[in-house]
């Protein structure tokens, strides 16, 4: 795992990350699939000729220009729909990231969070007492957070939890409108247009 470089009121932090997944937290089965002399099957596809076996690592995604001609990834330019380039975002762990902002439990908990890392300090790093103080105090430290960089970042949030350990967690804001009950207007039905066979619907039913 890279090292995340942090600074909090001047003071550098270099924390090692340990991503928590499902497997560490329930642990996890595996599925094998064995022949007739126990020996272990591998996944393959079938070719379109319906003959052709291509073995596990023998299929590829390549990029072709309009014309069909071969495209290095490194060449391609992302672009907003009137054409113009999009300016990228670099990956958090070539930057120093300033421990500056807050966020509320409302900013985070308006945010799916879909990844979840323990921060540990490498050798000859430790947590300022100041930002455990900050953090125990229940601040939570927010920060755009790209792994490998790309078009956009996510949004990270620095935290502790009742073990005391530092946690970053990522997510994306979620984008949820509130509806509430609003009384309708009723509609005038003049005689002769109703329906003898309308009946009111139950909606405990659908």
């Amino acid at each position: 795992m890279p090292t995340l470089k942090l600074e909090y009121q001047g003071d550098p932090i270099e924390c090692g990350i340990s991503k928590v997944d499902r497997s560490k937290l329930y642990g996890y089965r595996k599925t094998e699939i064995l022949d007739e002399q126990d020996r272990l099957c591998q996944a393959a596809t079938l070719a379109s000729d319906g003959r052709t076996l291509i073995p596990a690592g023998g299929v590829a995604l390549a990029y072709l220009s309009p014309s069909g001609s071969w495209r290095e990834k490194s060449e391609l330019t992302a672009t907003d729909m009137s054409g113009n380039a999009i300016e990228g975002v670099t990956s958090t762990f070539k930057e120093i990231v300033d421990l500056s902002t807050e966020a509320t439990a409302e900013d985070f908990l308006d945010h799916n969070i879909r990844m979840v890392y323990q921060l540990s300090p490498e050798e000859g790093f430790d947590f300022p007492a100041a930002l455990l103080e900050a953090l125990e105090a229940g601040k939570i430290f927010t920060f755009p957070f790209s792994y490998r960089g790309g078009l956009t970042a996510d949004t990270a949030f620095l935290l502790t939890a009742s073990d005391g350990g530092v946690w970053m967690l990522i997510g994306n804001k979620t984008d949820v409108h509130h509806l509430s009950y609003e009384q309708s207007k009723g509609v005038a039905v003049e005689e002769g247009e109703t329906d003898e066979d309308e009946e009111d619907l139950d909606f405990n039913l659908f």
